[in-house]
């Protein structure tokens, strides 16, 4: 009896195999997570050192009078109360800025889809072509093109030597407040690019047997292009509308190199960011320059916001019902 007492309790006191093997299982777990953690370590160290960090000291600043020199006094709304009560030029930038983005976005985007509609249509050396047409998006928000601009367009530049052939005498479209927007807006246009190889993806994506079959009902291409193209394709144009809106808005480089950092003629090329600058790195007024940032992150949310409500009124999916 006693024999057979201890031998249970000897059974009992063992460990059973299972238990033996989940610490080990959680064990071997634990040590992929600390892995996993320890490579993603310098990713968290730079979203909160880089973007987090920054972001919140932006928002605080918008809210003192701060000069990089002295130390920040906390004013509370008075940096915005400023920018919609006393500050005339605030309210140009916000009216250049939505000009610029307004008329240029949609030329933009139409030029770049019927240039992909050309393309789409079996074209012999398709990718020398989209290369070419691709280029000015890479170059279109550099210095360089800015520059190249600024000559084009400039009193003895190329557009007035060309006008010069048919006795046209023109003036310098860069330095006169009716034209000079409308240069930058040219050029936003020219970079087409990168919206345009997006439509040509979208095109490809479309079954080519619609077509065909439209073609049979006696369709014709404009009504193809209106029943089939613009339907399927609405995905992509939404997709590259709210890019364009959001890239036109924090456009800066253009501005600033055909302005000499200005936004002049009289104001007409002052974009919002390049106000944005000249209130932080020229008037060093690094608070007011914070709270006119926020603004721009709330106009462009809110009319990201817009786009997406309304586009269930005019994109279509695949999968919708």
């Amino acid at each position: 009896m006693v024999d057979s007492l201890s031998l249970k309790s000897e059974v009992a006191a063992e460990p059973s195999a299972p238990r033996r093997r989940r610490p080990a299982a959680w064990e071997r777990s634990r040590r992929k997570a600390l892995t996993a953690y320890v490579f993603l370590a310098p990713w968290f160290v730079g979203l909160f050192l880089i973007t987090i960090g920054p972001i919140a000291a932006s928002l605080y600043l918008s809210f003192t009078d701060y000069s990089l020199l002295d130390e920040a006094k906390w004013v509370g709304l008075d940096n915005y109360t400023k920018m919609f009560n006393e500050d005339p030029r605030f309210w140009t930038s916000l009216k250049v800025t939505t000009i610029y983005v307004v008329v240029s976005v949609p030329l933009q985007l139409g030029f770049a889809l019927g240039l992909a509609l050309l393309l789409d249509r079996g074209l012999r050396g398709l990718s020398f072509y989209r290369s070419i047409y691709y280029l000015p998006s890479l170059l279109g928000g550099s210095v360089a093109i800015a520059i190249l601009w600024r000559k084009i367009f400039g009193a003895d530049g190329l557009v007035n030597s060309v006008l010069g052939l048919f006795g046209i005498q023109g003036t310098s479209y860069v330095n006169n407040p009716d034209t000079a927007l409308g240069t930058l807006i040219l050029l936003h246009v020219w970079t087409f690019g990168a919206p345009m190889v997006i439509f040509l993806a979208g095109l490809r994506q479309i079954p080519r047997s619609y077509y065909e079959a439209a073609a049979v009902d006696g369709a014709t291409p404009l009504r193809q292009f209106r029943t089939i193209t613009l339907p399927l394709l609405t995905p992509i144009i939404f997709f590259n509308l709210v890019l364009e809106v959001i890239k036109s808005f924090q456009s800066f480089t253009q501005s600033f190199i055909v302005s000499n950092g200005s936004g002049g003629p009289n104001d007409s090329t002052l974009f919002y960011t390049l106000y944005l600058y000249v209130n932080g790195f020229k008037e060093y007024e690094m608070g007011y320059a914070a709270a006119l940032a926020w603004v721009l992150v709330l106009i462009i949310a809110g009319l990201t916001g817009v786009n997406f409500l309304a586009s269930k009124y005019w994109v279509f999916y695949g999968d919708s019902k």
